[in-house]
């Protein structure tokens, strides 16, 4: 019998749940598209509608929904479209967003990852902010820091891409993006809410002018039940953190931003004197999956830059693996893990 293997990288991409795939056969049975004026495109229209309506409900949000094909799509049209004179991004931000804003318009955390506001942001200023790091799962108080970017007459962008279905939204910010497949939805659709459209430039033909493309109404239908999925697990997950943290620490491991708020479901940690990639291999090998705090570039290592924004030198940034616990995750799979993790020790001493 084939070993059940350990999936511990929900932050990555979580299993696409059974509603969302059945939500899903449903739009692939009305192919049309939604935007043909004939009685199927209507048809698909309607039910391209009703999964955006079914979002905004699940989710509380009074403003306008912009379908896209991930969060780095929503990411690019908020960051490069915005009416504003300035953009700013937190210096732990995903990719997606920095490629966008050079490193002279990051704003600092501090060792925690906690972002720390410029003291003058001047008028007009787009600051992109994430709710939850992908990588050490610390949570920024969203609401707080919009009342400061608004105070001084400023706009926020909060990337929900780790958080949504898990925390409530941050009603406070401008701008909010959304990804489905880290909520149990399809792979290729995300969202980019908008409190007030005009911020931003127009540039499309389809969702109201904002983007070009044929919709994806099926994944939509997807993106819609994965989102009103209960989420009763998130509490049992909980308790199995803090016994998987609990036994890192008395093994000698170093737990990343343990004093920050940090969502339940991601965590980072470092074994000193073994490499992320070294421990990802040996992990592979023992049948489970995780992932690193560092990147892969070109077969070179590089430290983590969410690290590295934090304060930590390369060599110990390169020894942090990344663990994230999902709908499917089981106390045997935290188990699993440690049983590895102790039999990892056993041949590198």
């Amino acid at each position: 019998m084939t070993r059940r293997r350990i999936y511990l990288d929900h932050a990555a991409t979580t299993p696409l749940l059974d509603a969302a795939r059945a939500a899903m056969m449903q739009g692939f049975a009305a192919w049309a598209n939604p935007s043909s004026p004939h009685a199927e495109g209507r048809a698909a229209r309607a039910l391209l509608e009703e999964a955006r309506a079914r979002i905004r409900a699940a989710l509380g949000w009074d403003g306008a929904l912009l379908f896209t094909s991930g969060a780095s799509e929503a990411l690019a049209i908020a960051l490069t479209r915005a009416k504003v004179t300035a953009v700013l991004a937190g210096a732990t931000e995903h990719d997606a967003v920095l490629r966008h804003v050079p490193p002279a318009c990051h704003v600092p955390v501090d060792a925690a990852g906690r972002i720390a506001l410029p003291e003058t942001i001047a008028p007009g200023t787009l600051i992109a902010i994430q709710h939850v790091n992908s990588e050490t799962g610390v949570i920024q108080p969203l609401d707080d820091l919009a009342a400061a970017i608004h105070a001084a007459g400023g706009l926020l962008l909060a990337d929900c891409s780790q958080s949504a279905g898990k925390l409530p939204l941050p009603q406070a910010a401008d701008m909010i993006v959304l990804s489905a497949h880290k909520l149990g939805g399809p792979i290729g659709i995300g969202a980019l809410l908008v409190r007030d459209l005009a911020v931003l430039a127009a540039g499309g033909g389809q969702e109201q002018g904002y983007r070009a493309g044929t919709e994806a109404m099926p994944l939509a239908l997807g993106f819609a039940a994965a989102l009103e999925a209960p989420r009763d697990w998130l509490g049992e997950v909980a308790q199995w953190r803090v016994r998987l943290e609990t036994a890192l620490r008395e093994s000698g491991a170093q737990i990343v931003a343990a004093d920050a708020p940090r969502l339940a479901t991601i965590g980072s940690y470092r074994r000193p004197g073994m490499s992320a990639q070294a421990q990802l291999i040996r992990f592979d090998m023992a049948g489970i999956a995780v992932s690193a705090g560092s990147a892969c570039s070109s077969g070179t290592l590089r430290p983590s830059a969410v690290l590295t924004a934090m304060g930590w030198d390369a060599a110990s940034a390169g020894e942090v693996i990344r663990v994230s616990m999902g709908e499917s995750t089981r106390a045997s799979d935290i188990d699993g893990f440690l049983a590895q993790w102790h039999a990892m020790a056993q041949v590198h001493s």
